[in-house]
């Protein structure tokens, strides 16, 4: 399943979107993550937003 949607964004419309990862403390000391799929051009302003 997981071969199929990467050749799917490999594709047309998938090379203007980028999957981000962005990692956070909690309050406990441990680390939590939080990914999406946006737009090229929005990266930056998701990394600054969240």
């Amino acid at each position: 399943m997981a071969k199929k949607v990467v050749a799917s964004l490999q594709k047309g419309e998938g090379k203007s979107h980028t999957k981000v990862i962005k990692m956070s403390k909690n309050d406990n000391g441990g680390f939590g993550f939080k990914s999406e799929i946006v737009h090229n051009k929005k990266v930056k302003e998701w990394f600054d937003k969240n």
